[in-house]
């Protein structure tokens, strides 16, 4: 094993990361908002420099995710988020674990091209919540951001 290969649990279930974040691309592209922040753990957080402030709570991420709906609805814009390089990057003492992920956000104009709107870092913490996984919070950075 390589010593600066960063450690994580070797039992991390993988697959079921992967359809977390899978599943949660296709439920806030689909507009089904409360589902999205059904994700996140009830007291979830959402922290983005494309929007003016973090959102906490399951309310609040509902919301967040119906603002989406209705932007994109409102633009005649289907955006994706297309969720690549899932990697399990460490855990917590309590078991939770800290993922990191690359996102873009692909818009395609009713009639018009695809383009990329953006090209993010996520970084999450992620915790056991019965046999599955939820996101407890969730840091989004863009690739032209310093890294803090």
């Amino acid at each position: 094993m390589n010593p600066s290969a960063p450690a994580f649990p070797a039992d991390a279930p993988l697959a079921k990361i992967h359809q977390l974040y899978h599943v949660q691309s296709h439920l806030i592209d689909g507009g089904r908002a409360a589902e999205w922040a059904a994700t996140f753990t009830a007291d979830g957080t959402f922290g983005s420099p494309t929007y003016p402030r973090p959102v906490a709570g399951t309310a609040a991420l509902t919301a967040f995710a119906e603002r989406f709906a209705a932007g994109c609805a409102a633009e005649g814009v289907v955006r994706r988020h297309v969720v690549t390089n899932v990697a399990v990057t460490g855990a917590d003492d309590d078991g939770a674990l800290r993922v990191v992920a690359y996102l873009q956000i692909v818009a395609t104009p009713r009639g018009g091209t695809p383009r990329t709107e953006r090209f993010t870092t996520l970084t999450d913490r992620l915790v056991r919540d019965g046999d599955g996984w939820r996101i407890a919070a969730r840091a989004v950075r863009r690739d032209d951001a310093p890294e803090s």
